[in-house]
């Protein structure tokens, strides 16, 4: 334990940024204006009058995945950095859909590309991002890089997935914990899988190797996410970025939501009521805060928020136990290891 203490996630976390952000920066200038300029206002290099900016460009948790990995094999960190910024380009790719889908109008502090630059941009940008992210990896023209463009693919094509499901399950009354679990695999857990054994496949592990690194990934990707769910709900706006209640004020149907209302009781059913009445009115113009805050009280009061805690915690384990059946040197276990730790353990 000592030598995992020993970790600076920090330092872990600026290795990534520090390697990847060059070359993603230099991907994004290959796009033709005014899309390179609206991706650089996304990317938070410039404001939205052009200037440059020092804005928030998220955790980047995924390259220092995916650097991390490329040590698996025994490679450099820099064998990782082009799949640290496939990754990155995919997972924007995804921002910038969902925030025009959901109708978010802040992300990072800051109003989102579509508010600021119109929702033909957000498309355009993204449907870009998305093939810069192919041409990163598949202009290496190696052997290991077809194998690991069909990862991301696979994982890009889950990812999908699980935002249609997002979107379909906003619509329905009830979803069940397993529903719910299967889309955040596939919208957070897929990618996250992808970041984790992608370093690791350009570096020339095999498939059992990557595998298990994406099974690292995939519960991480879950436990990841159940923080987000409980965030979106509870998290103080001056450290996510978002406003007050954000899920419930879009209507998800996020874990600590289904987990309340499968619990039974009667602040299950009393939630029940309220969503269900809730669902009937075109928008939330007339709600006030205490009308999100009686139904944060009682998805905390049917157990939903406690059971989403338990379930992060709960794949966290499984995550760390995915990286037995890996053989890689005691201080890129450990590494791995402090990155989950960081993503149960945080404010934003």
């Amino acid at each position: 334990m000592a030598a995992r203490d020993a970790v600076d996630v920090t330092a872990l976390l600026e290795r990534g940024r520090t390697l990847a952000t060059p070359v993603l920066r230099a991907a994004v200038d290959r796009l033709a204006p005014p899309m390179d300029t609206v991706a650089a206002y996304h990317f938070g290099w410039i404001d939205a009058h052009g200037n440059p900016a020092a804005g928030d460009g998220g955790k980047a948790v995924r390259p220092a995945l995916a650097v991390l990995s490329a040590e698996v094999a025994g490679a450099a960190p820099e064998t990782g950095v082009p799949g640290a910024v496939a990754v990155e380009l995919v997972h924007n790719f995804s921002l910038l859909h969902d925030d025009l889908m959901d109708g978010d109008e802040q992300r990072r502090h800051r109003d989102t590309v579509w508010k600021v630059h119109g929702p033909a941009q957000a498309i355009l940008v993204g449907d870009a991002l998305f093939a810069l992210a192919q041409e990163v990896l598949l202009e290496l023209g190696s052997v290991e890089a077809g194998r690991a463009a069909r990862r991301l693919t696979t994982a890009t094509r889950a990812l999908i997935d699980g935002q249609a499901q997002d979107i379909s399950y906003e619509h329905r009354d009830r979803v069940s914990v397993e529903e719910c679990l299967e889309m955040e695999g596939n919208k957070t857990g897929a990618l996250l899988a992808c970041a984790s054994s992608i370093g690791a496949v350009l570096g020339g592990a095999d498939d059992r190797a990557a595998d298990a690194l994406e099974r690292y990934g995939y519960h991480l990707g879950l436990a990841f996410q159940a923080i987000d769910d409980l965030l979106g709900i509870w998290g103080d706006p001056d450290a996510t970025g978002k406003q007050t209640w954000s899920d419930l004020r879009q209507r998800k149907k996020s874990l600590p939501v289904v987990a309340a209302l499968a619990a039974g009781g009667p602040a299950s059913e009393h939630l029940a009521e309220l969503l269900a009445a809730d669902a009937k009115e075109p928008d939330f113009a007339d709600f006030s805060e205490e009308e999100f805050a009686v139904r944060a009280a009682l998805i905390e009061d049917a157990g939903g928020r406690g059971w989403t805690a338990e379930e992060a915690r709960r794949q966290h384990t499984i995550a760390i136990e995915a990286l037995d059946a890996v053989d890689m040197p005691d201080r890129v276990r450990d590494r791995f290891t402090a990155l989950a730790d960081f993503v149960v353990v945080r404010e934003r």
